[in-house]
């Protein structure tokens, strides 16, 4: 009973922060993005490799969400729909500035955002990034949400708007292009 009352709440919550980031409260704006910011930073980043191109991404994030909030039509979550558009933006603008696949930025600078991190031996970081960077963009975006940021399988599937399987099943084909190309390391993961 009380988990029904918690979504219950949330959702009124939510329904109500919306409200006022479309009547243009300022305070209500703020909150919003305060709210959101961190982790639409490090998905751009993880997405991007960039620190300036991933603060681009979750700046224009956040405008394309203010223009488009009194389209949200509550069918996910207000985090959902406001990652979905992280991604969007992140993706289209690494098409368009041709760096895919130019990285500059090594993945694990983005590790130490929020975490503590052991480092592996320093040929297993570069072999990782260069395989990370190897994958095609969706098992790739995939990865990166899911053993990297966290995002579970639905989460993935409304931001992506792709069937869970699918996400699944990206991550499975991420995961072992990834023992592939590191099995030196640890010839075991390979079967």
């Amino acid at each position: 009973m009380e988990l029904v009352a918690y979504e219950s709440q949330s959702s009124v919550n939510e329904s109500q922060l919306i409200n006022r980031v479309i009547a243009g409260e300022a305070a209500a704006e703020r909150e919003f993005y305060d709210t959101y910011v961190d982790r639409i930073f490090r998905l751009a980043f993880r997405l991007a490799g960039d620190d300036d191109l991933a603060r681009d991404f979750t700046q224009a994030t956040f405008i394309r969400a203010f223009e488009k909030i009194g389209s949200f039509r509550g069918e996910s979550s207000l985090s959902t729909w406001l990652h979905s558009i992280g991604v969007s933006v992140s993706l289209n603008g690494l098409r368009k500035t041709k760096r895919l696949k130019e990285r500059e930025a090594p993945m694990d600078e983005g590790m130490t955002v929020g975490t503590t991190w052991h480092h592996p031996q320093p040929d297993l970081r570069e072999r990782l990034d260069r395989a990370i960077d190897a994958l095609g963009e969706k098992y790739r975006t995939v990865f990166v949400m899911h053993d990297v940021e966290g995002y579970t399988h639905e989460e993935i599937s409304g931001t992506l708007s792709i069937p869970i399987g699918t996400s699944k099943s990206h991550l499975f084909q991420a995961r072992s292009k990834l023992r592939v190309a590191l099995a030196d390391f640890a010839p075991e993961w390979v079967s």
